[in-house]
């Protein structure tokens, strides 16, 4: 159909053209004539001129006539609707006359129209869906520019900061200064951070998933922050945590239990008649003492952190406190601790590494890449950092990490990172996990100064 509407269209074009051209002829001729009846005493030579002249004159005319009415009126056309569309309206339309060339450069622009249209309708739809499903989140959403200066803030955001206005056009910088300091802490973090937040408000202290994604939007840097609240989540993972716990120390106590009490069941019999049974009696009173040393030790594991005593804080050198630690595990110091003293307990803050040093160890990191930085840092304080170059973490297990009782491990207990925090936070610390460029993880925990002596 395409075909058959083109050699059509070219069909018309060229009668067009013969039409044309012999109006030209004719006029030509009908110049000519004119002139030489207007001044028939005339030498040639100015007849030849004059009726040149004047036939110029009618060509001229009926070029832009017809040209205007063939041609130029629909470039025009098409030119203002190109002018439209480079405006944003994309409404424009163009009245399709005629069959030639022209009109199939008019349809072809309406085509065009019509798609742009549609896309735009298509990018609108897709943009108040963005918008809604964001003005609906929890999570807290805020765009910044190169600037600083933030483009775009959720409904989340507003309430967050608390402006009682649109936060659109603030600098970021700005509205962090009115939010609490580990939120400050946590905006300069160049990975994701997982931290815990006291609002001030006499709340309970609040968890949040902070992370952001740099982009490019018209040729300009923009930034991404995402302030996911957890402290819902936790809850809810802490109740299921529990009956995870419950139903792991049940399966334990009752896998010690049943032997023990077909064994004490046993010894009985064999106490009553004991003539031949003494060894079989000796064996059965060792297993009732294997599995109940086993189930202790189980227990104690899991008592030690519902009963972890406040920390005997006391001043000593980092030499001393790293001392306490060295040879159990593989690691690197890098660099050289503080010359000023710690403040804390030592043999908790020792349990502490030791945790962190057995985990990098278990990631799969090779030992020489695990590592132990300890510095002072200029907003006070002190931090220190077990990083290795194991498997890492994923955003899934790195949000669960810190719950009691969450293990990846097929033997693992799920207390280990949950009691560095308790022993961490006892001390007035932080502790937060950080994803490593290259694969790892590394473990922060900042320790506050040692109160003054004055």
């Amino acid at each position: 159909m395409t075909g058959t509407s083109t050699i059509a269209g070219r069909a018309r074009a060229f009668v067009t053209t013969l039409l044309v051209s012999a109006i030209v002829v004719l006029a030509t001729l009908g110049a000519l004539l004119a002139v030489g009846h207007a001044l028939p005493d005339a030498p040639p030579a100015t007849l030849t001129a004059v009726g040149g002249a004047a036939a110029l004159v009618v060509v001229f005319a009926i070029h832009r006539i017809i040209a205007g009415r063939l041609v130029w009126d629909g470039i025009r056309a098409v030119s203002d609707g190109l002018l439209s569309l480079a405006e944003g309206d994309f409404g424009v339309r163009l009245a399709v006359l005629r069959a030639d060339e022209v009109g199939h450069l008019v349809g072809r622009f309406n085509a065009l129209a019509d798609k742009l249209r549609a896309h735009r309708s298509g990018v609108y739809q897709k943009e108040m869906l963005l918008e809604a499903v964001l003005a609906a989140s929890e999570t807290i959403a805020v765009i910044t520019n190169e600037a600083g200066r933030i483009v775009y803030a959720n409904a989340a955001a507003g309430q967050f900061f608390a402006v009682g206005a649109r936060v659109e056009g603030e600098r970021l910088a700005d509205l962090l200064t009115l939010a609490p300091a580990d939120v400050q802490v946590a905006a300069k973090a160049e990975r994701d951070i997982l931290f815990t937040c006291d609002r001030g408000d006499g709340a309970e202290p609040e968890t949040f998933h902070l992370s952001k994604h740099p982009f490019e939007l018209s040729t300009q840097r923009h930034t991404l922050f995402l302030l996911k609240p957890l402290t819902k989540e936790l809850a809810r993972k802490e109740v299921e945590t529990w009956k995870k716990a419950i139903r792991v120390l049940s399966h334990e106590v009752n896998n010690s239990l049943a032997p023990v009490t077909s064994l004490v069941h046993s010894a009985r019999l064999m106490a009553a008649n004991p003539a031949g049974h003494e060894q079989r009696l000796g064996a059965a009173l060792d297993t009732i003492e294997e599995r109940a040393t086993h189930l202790k030790t189980f227990l104690d594991g899991y008592a030690s952190f519902a009963r972890l005593p406040l920390p005997t804080k006391r001043t000593l050198p980092w030499k001393d406190l790293l001392a306490g630690v060295e040879g159990l595990y593989r690691f690197q110091l890098d660099g050289a601790p503080p010359a000023a003293p710690v403040f804390a307990d030592p043999s908790q803050l020792q349990q502490v590494l030791i945790n962190l040093f057995k985990n990098a160890a278990e990631s799969g990191s090779a030992p020489e890449a695990i590592s132990l930085a300890v510095c002072e840092l200029q907003a006070g304080g002190v931090e220190l950092t077990v990083a290795d170059r194991g498997k890492g973490m994923t955003p899934e297990v790195l949000r669960n990490a810190l719950l009691p009782f969450f293990s990846t491990k097929k033997t693992g207990t799920g207390l280990g990172l949950a009691l560095c925090r308790e022993i961490v936070e006892a001390h007035g610390g932080r502790l937060s996990l950080h994803p490593r460029d290259g694969g790892g993880l590394a473990v922060r925990c900042w320790l506050p100064p040692a109160p003054s002596s004055g």
